[in-house]
C-alpha cells in the first residue's frame, strides 16, 4: 500500500497554496459549468479550447486565432463582448467541429491558470468521469483533485465530483487527506438519491443558475459519461489527451 501514489482534494482555489503540485496530475473541476463545456466541446470536435483568465483577453483572441469562437460568463451570464456562453449545450458537433473555443469563466479558467508546476493538468466533470478515472489510474502518479468552487467558497457539485473520483479509484491511491475523505463521504451520501441532480438541487450554485433558466444545463452537467474524453492542458490550450 505504501508504494501507491497519493490522492488529495483541494476544495477551493483559496486553499491551493497549501498543496504541492510538483510531479502531480492536477484535475481542474468546475461542474457548473466550465469543465463540462470543455469536455462537450472537445468531444464534439472542437480543435482545441483556449482557457483565458479575462474577458478582455478572450475578446482579443477572436481576430488572433483561426476560426475562433469567443465564449464565457461572469456570475453565470454571458459576459458582454463575447459571442457565446458557458453552456455545454451550445456546442454540438454541427457548430463546434474544427473550431477553436476561447473560453473565460468566473471560476474554472481562473483556477487552471493558478496551477504552475504540475506534471500535467486535465479537466474533469461528470460528463467525462470514467475517462478521467481511467486516465489517473494509467498515469500512476500523485493526484490533486482541485475544485473551482464559487468565488473561493466551497460548493457541493465540485466537491461531489471529487468524491466520486476518489471513491472510484481508491484502490489505486493512498488517501490520507481529510478533504478527500470528506468528499468521498459526500459522494456516498449522494448515492441514496435518485440522481446527482436531485442531490445538488438545494445548493447555492444550482439555485443561482436555475434562476437564470439554466435547468437544462444543470441536468446535462450532472449526467455521467456523455463525453468520454480527457482534456489536457499543454500550457496554451486544452486538447484531447491521446
Amino acid at each position: 500500500m505504501t508504494n501507491l501514489p497519493s490522492l488529495e482534494v483541494c476544495l477551493s482555489p483559496a486553499l491551493l497554496h497549501l498543496y504541492d503540485t510538483k510531479d502531480t496530475v492536477v484535475v481542474i473541476i468546475d461542474v457548473f459549468r466550465a469543465t463540462s463545456t470543455i469536455a462537450a466541446a472537445l468531444d464534439n470536435g472542437a480543435r482545441c479550447v483556449v482557457p483565458v483568465a479575462s474577458v478582455e483577453e478572450c475578446i482579443s483572441l477572436k481576430d488572433k486565432l483561426d476560426n475562433c469562437i469567443t465564449a464565457g460568463e461572469r456570475d453565470g451570464k454571458v459576459a458582454p463582448g463575447l459571442q457565446y456562453g458557458n453552456s455545454p449545450l451550445e456546442y454540438p458537433t454541427s457548430f463546434i467541429q474544427h473550431k477553436t473555443l476561447a473560453l473565460t469563466t468566473t471560476n474554472g479558467t481562473k483556477l487552471l491558470h493558478m496551477v504552475s508546476d504540475a506534471d500535467s493538468i486535465i479537466t474533469g466533470s461528470f460528463l467525462n468521469m470514467d475517462a478521467v478515472c481511467a486516465y489517473l489510474i494509467r498515469q500512476n502518479k500523485k493526484v490533486l483533485l482541485a475544485c473551482s468552487a464559487w468565488k473561493d467558497r466551497v460548493n457541493i457539485e465540485d466537491s461531489l465530483f471529487a468524491g466520486a473520483v476518489a471513491e472510484k479509484i481508491k484502490e489505486h491511491f493512498t488517501m490520507e487527506c481529510d478533504s478527500a475523505r470528506m468528499a468521498r463521504e459526500l459522494y456516498l451520501q449522494s448515492q441514496q438519491y435518485p440522481s446527482i441532480l436531485e442531490f445538488v438541487k438545494d445548493s447555492n450554485h444550482y439555485r443561482r443558475l436555475s434562476g437564470f433558466g439554466l435547468q437544462k444545463d444543470l441536468q446535462y452537467c450532472t449526467t455521467p459519461n456523455l463525453h468520454p474524453v480527457v482534456p489536457i492542458y499543454n500550457g496554451k490550450e486544452l486538447v484531447v489527451a491521446s
